[in-house]
């Protein structure tokens, strides 16, 4: 598996994410601005996902380090 950089925390992308969640529950969104947000929130999700998917990966590696 290649190893991607994140240059934003976990944290940071949840944050965004939050912020994205905000905006398309407000009700004088246009549907241009709707979709925008809809795609750049599930972005901000599969960078986050990956993140994760690298954390757990190095809990793998540590514990079978270990073993």
């Amino acid at each position: 598996m290649e190893k991607v950089e994140n240059k934003e925390s976990f944290e940071a992308k949840l944050e965004k994410i939050n912020l994205v969640l905000e905006e398309l529950k407000k009700e004088d969104l246009n549907l241009n601005d709707s979709v925008k947000l809809y795609k750049d929130g599930v972005k901000l999700l599969k960078e986050a996902k990956e993140i994760l998917n690298d954390a757990k990966l190095e809990v793998y590696e540590v514990e079978s380090d270990d073993e």
